[in-house]
C-alpha cells in the first residue's frame, strides 16, 4: 500500500524558503566580508613638544683660534722644532730659515755701534775740555790779559767740538737702528707660535725650501696651528628659517662621530649675509658654542662615563645642529608622522573601526606635534598610515608586534 503524500501548506513553504535564502546569504556575507586591517597605534599623551629648525647641510666643528703660518720670505729650512701633533706654547720658536747673511749684517751693525760709542767717548771728552778752556779764556779776557778775538776763537772751538760730540751720539743711534733692521729681517725668516695650541700640519722638511704665499696664489702654509681648547660649530641654515633664529637660543649638537650623544649648545652668532652657492639652497651661517662639551645633553656633567669627552672632539668633525625655537611641557601631543592632509588623524575607535578626526595643532617638530583640539589623552592614533587598506571606516585590529 502506497503511503499518502503529505502536502505542506503554501505559506509554510514560503517561510522555509525565505529562511534558507537568509541563511545562505549570511554565510556568503560572512565568507566574503573584508578582514580587519592590522594597524599600529600610538596612545595620545602629555609631554614635551619643541619647535625647532635644523641645518640644511652638515656643519663643521671649528677651533676658536686657528692660524696657518708662513714665513714672510722664502728660504731653506734650517730649524724645525716641532712635529705634527705637538703641543706648543705662545712665543715658542717653531721654524727658522737659513739667515746667516742677516746674522752677519747684524754682527757688522753691532761692531759699528761699538765703534760709534767709543768715538762718542773720545769726541765728547775733547769737547768737554774745549768748553773748560773757553771759560778760562773768558776769565782772562775779563781781566784784560787776552784780546777779544782770542776769546771768540776759543768759544767757537768749544761749540764745534760739542757739535761733533752730538754727531757721534747720532752715529750710535744710527748703528742701533741698523741692528733693529737686521733683527726685523731675521724675523721674516722665523715662525713663532702666536698662542698655545696644537700643530695640526707641517708642510716641508728640514733642508727643504719653504715658499711663502704670494698674492693671488694658493700655497699651502708651512705650519697649521690650532687652539682646540675652545671649539664651536658652524652650520648653514636655510634662509627661510634665519628670521626665526636669535642669539642665545638653545641648541642640540649631534656629531656623526658620537652618535646618540647630543651636546648642549647656544647660538653665539648669526652671519649678517646670505650665502648663495651654485646649485645649492641659499643659506645663513650660524655659529654655536658648546654649553658643556664634556657631557652629553641630559647627562650629569660630572659622571664618570663622560669624563674625557672633551678630548674626543676633533676639529673638522661633521655636526648637525637643532635650534630650539619654542618649548612647551605637559601638552597633548601626537607623533608628527600620524598627521594626514588637512591636519587630520585616524583614531581606532572602541568599536574596532578607524575614524577620521580633524585636529587643531600648535608647535611641532619632526618627532611630535602639539594638539590643541580634536583628540583627548588615551585616544589611539594610527601610525601605520602607509599600509594597504588603512582608511576611515574600515575595521582594524592591533598588530601584535606594533602595539604602542
Amino acid at each position: 500500500m502506497i503511503p499518502a503524500r503529505i502536502s505542506l501548506p503554501w505559506g509554510r513553504r514560503a517561510v522555509i524558503f525565505v529562511l534558507a535564502i537568509a541563511v545562505l546569504g549570511s554565510i556568503l556575507f560572512w565568507l566574503s566580508r573584508p578582514k580587519p586591517v592590522s594597524v599600529a597605534v600610538h596612545s595620545v599623551e602629555k609631554g614635551v613638544v619643541e619647535a625647532s629648525v635644523v641645518n640644511t647641510r652638515a656643519g663643521t666643528l671649528e677651533a676658536c683660534q686657528r692660524t696657518k703660518l708662513s714665513t714672510i720670505m722664502g728660504g731653506r729650512i734650517e730649524y724645525l722644532g716641532v712635529k705634527e701633533g705637538d703641543r706648543v706654547k705662545k712665543g715658542q720658536l717653531l721654524m727658522k730659515l737659513w739667515n746667516d747673511d742677516q746674522k752677519a749684517q747684524q754682527s757688522l751693525a753691532e761692531t759699528q755701534r761699538e765703534m760709534a760709542r767709543r768715538r762718542v767717548t773720545e769726541v765728547c771728552t775733547v769737547a768737554a775740555g774745549a768748553v773748560r778752556e773757553a771759560r778760562r779764556q773768558s776769565d782772562l779776557r775779563a781781566k784784560g790779559f787776552i784780546s777779544s778775538s782770542r776769546e771768540d776763537s776759543s768759544r767757537t772751538d768749544a761749540e764745534a767740538r760739542q757739535a761733533a760730540c752730538e754727531t757721534a751720539k747720532a752715529d750710535v743711534a744710527q748703528a742701533e737702528a741698523r741692528i733693529g733692521v737686521s733683527r726685523a729681517e731675521q724675523g721674516r725668516t722665523s715662525l713663532y707660535a702666536p698662542f698655545d695650541g696644537t700643530v695640526a700640519k707641517i708642510v716641508g722638511e728640514l733642508g727643504e725650501y719653504s715658499t711663502p704665499s704670494p698674492p693671488g696664489v694658493q700655497t699651502p702654509p708651512a705650519i697649521d696651528l690650532i687652539d682646540d681648547s675652545c671649539l664651536y660649530v658652524t652650520a648653514p641654515m636655510d634662509e627661510v628659517d634665519a628670521p626665526k633664529i636669535s642669539v642665545g637660543q638653545l641648541v642640540r649638537i649631534n656629531l656623526d662621530a658620537l652618535p646618540g650623544q647630543p651636546l648642549a649648545g647656544k647660538v653665539r652668532r648669526i652671519a649678517p649675509y646670505v650665502s648663495a652657492l651654485e646649485k645649492q639652497a641659499r643659506t645663513v651661517d650660524v655659529e654655536v658654542d658648546f654649553v658643556d662639551p664634556q657631557a652629553p645633553q641630559g647627562s650629569p656633567s660630572g659622571s664618570g662615563a663622560d669624563q674625557g669627552k672633551r678630548a674626543a672632539l676633533l676639529v673638522g668633525y661633521s655636526a648637525d645642529v637643532e635650534i630650539v625655537l619654542q618649548r612647551r611641557e605637559g601638552v597633548l601631543r601626537v607623533p608628527t608622522a600620524t598627521l594626514i592632509e588637512g591636519n587630520k588623524v585616524l583614531v581606532l575607535a572602541s568599536d574596532g573601526k578607524l575614524v577620521e578626526r580633524a585636529v587643531k595643532t600648535g608647535i611641532a617638530n619632526w618627532e611630535y606635534t602639539e594638539v590643541l583640539e580634536g583628540v583627548v589623552a588615551g585616544d589611539q592614533v594610527v601610525t601605520s598610515l602607509d599600509r594597504a587598506g588603512v582608511k576611515a571606516g574600515v575595521a582594524a585590529v592591533l598588530g601584535d608586534a606594533e602595539k604602542k
